[in-house]
């Protein structure tokens, strides 16, 4: 199998800097284990920038599984605040996968980044948010309507940095020639309905996919920095 793929990041049209991070940072193709990856960093001044910019770094720069990168990765981020109290509380989501030319995906998640599925113009949602509403959400407290517009709606349950020890979630589908997979942060989820997604994702390359979704973030308000990574495949 191989993997074309593209990536994009915006600040938003509100936010005076960009916290997001990603990788790769130029578009592509291989036939060999890929790794993508996104992160939204949190914390005052640049320590959210940090924080994302060093949870990708140490992450695609460790060798082992992906619970061993996030844990990599989630341990530099409490080493520089112990070293820094000016960087004190920072945090990110990291969302990283790993594609195998052999047909599978395996996801390590912790934050309210996402990883999305689209197959024959289906989107799946494959990771679930760690984050207050998200709970609320699935314990019935709350509709959907209601996510967008609630007061805790940026509130995380789960984040690197935050602690020594940081629970991943880990995940492993397999993958059909023309799948469509889409990595983001909730600058664009948030701002664009799972529908409006799809109907995004669902055409052009890559790289039109990444910018056009990208746009639409934008054009819905562009409330919070926007980050895509876009990936195909094909037999």
């Amino acid at each position: 199998m191989t993997f074309t793929w593209a990536s994009g990041t915006h600040q938003g049209r509100v936010r005076t800097n960009n916290e997001d991070c990603l990788y790769p940072k130029t578009s592509g193709s291989s036939d060999t284990r890929s790794i993508f990856a996104v992160a939204d960093g949190m914390g005052g001044h640049v320590a959210g920038e940090i924080a994302s910019s060093e949870a990708i770094e140490v992450a695609i720069a460790t060798v082992g599984s992906l619970e061993e990168r996030i844990a990599a990765a989630n341990n530099a981020i409490v080493d520089a605040a112990d070293e820094d109290p000016r960087l004190t509380g920072m945090g990110t989501t990291l969302t990283i996968a790993e594609l195998d030319p052999d047909g599978t995906v395996s996801i390590g998640h912790v934050g309210d980044s996402r990883a999305y599925l689209l197959r024959s113009g289906v989107l799946r949602q494959l990771t679930t948010d760690h984050s207050v509403v998200a709970e609320y959400l699935a314990a019935g407290k709350i509709r959907p309507e209601d996510v967008a517009r609630h007061p805790q709606r940026s509130m995380l349950t789960r984040a690197l940095g935050l602690a020594r020890s940081v629970e991943v979630d880990l995940l492993t589908e397999d993958l059909q020639p023309g799948d469509r997979l889409l990595l983001c942060t909730d600058g664009l989820s948030s701002m664009i309905t799972d529908d409006d997604i799809a109907a995004k994702l669902a055409g052009g390359t890559p790289d039109e996919a990444v910018w056009s979704l990208i746009e639409a973030a934008n054009a819905a308000g562009g409330y919070d920095n926007i980050t895509v990574v876009v990936v195909d495949t094909r037999p």
